[in-house]
């Protein structure tokens, strides 16, 4: 007998009374006295939201809280056998467990998650993934959730619990280039930033706080970025509407490692400069979307 094909459930914690007051309520008491603060940007729409990095159980309860905060509902997968069974099936779905068959290959969280968005358009909704697929250490990233919001053509919401400087939520709406190896590095370097609860177990590793950036550098990185990564110094002053760009400028950029000069073959070839995965990790936390 073929068992019953489940559907992601519309209506969760996330809906009514229970959350949009108590738990509101709850969370905001907590964490105005722990002193955590949640991210000031909120993706509309529905995005594949990375959780990382996740070396805690407390990890959940802070992106819980962060996503409670700022109305977000919050689906996760979970093998589809645990959700047929009686009453336990039920209410991990109204938690937001996503009911998936481990058989179809990811093709059957794709096609739940379509289907989803398609009636879900313009509701606040993250499908949560942890990369690391363990909170012990990692030496690797687990990338369906790429090939999730590849399939689903939805962007990937980059997601933080920062013990350092005490913030939660969503730091970044990602904008897939098809570019796979590039955009996981991007990313990676990204989280290289963030410090989980114990930074000796966190993948990628912890590398210290972002390096400080002026809103001129910023522009200067965001322009870049904008030529697909690689520049003249005519084209970043036209980009940026300068008629001139400070040469030194573009060198402390170099210092810091956030760029690289390249294609200086001669006297009468102009220099072109690109952006270091450092340097594109850290545009990630500078700017909320690059799309």
């Amino acid at each position: 007998m073929n068992k019953k094909i489940l559907n992601i459930r519309e209506k969760t914690i996330f809906d009514g009374v229970f959350t949009k007051y108590f738990l509101k309520s709850i969370f905001s008491v907590w964490f105005k006295l722990a002193g955590w603060t949640v991210t000031k940007t909120s993706p509309q729409g529905a995005g594949v939201a990375i959780a990382a990095p996740h070396t805690s159980n407390w990890d959940f309860l802070y992106a819980l809280g962060s996503a409670i905060l700022q109305d977000i509902k919050i689906y996760f997968s979970i093998k589809d056998s645990w959700c047929h069974l009686p009453l336990i099936g039920s209410f991990m779905m109204w938690l937001g467990a996503m009911p998936i068959d481990r058989s179809s290959k990811g093709k059957g969280q794709v096609e739940l998650i379509k289907a989803f968005v398609a009636k879900q358009k313009n509701e606040k909704v993250f499908f949560l993934f942890t990369p690391e697929g363990t909170r012990g250490k990692s030496d690797k990233w687990k990338t369906g959730f790429y090939h999730v919001a590849q399939d689903c053509g939805i962007p990937i919401f980059l997601s933080k619990v920062d013990y350092l400087i005490k913030e939660a939520g969503v730091f970044h709406s990602y904008t897939i280039t098809g570019d796979k190896e590039d955009d996981i590095k991007a990313i990676q370097a990204s989280y290289k930033r963030i410090a989980g609860k114990f930074i000796d177990k966190q993948y990628p590793h912890y590398e210290g706080s972002l390096p400080k950036i002026t809103d001129a550098e910023a522009i200067v990185m965001k322009a870049i970025y904008s030529f697909k990564g690689v520049a003249t110094r005519v084209d970043i002053a036209a980009k940026v509407k300068r008629k001139e760009l400070s040469a030194s400028m573009l060198e402390f950029l170099i210092e810091k490692g956030i760029l690289e000069k390249t294609n200086q073959k001669g006297d009468d070839v102009e220099p072109c400069y690109h952006l270091t995965f450092l340097g594109k990790g850290c545009l990630l936390h500078l700017y909320p979307s690059l799309a």
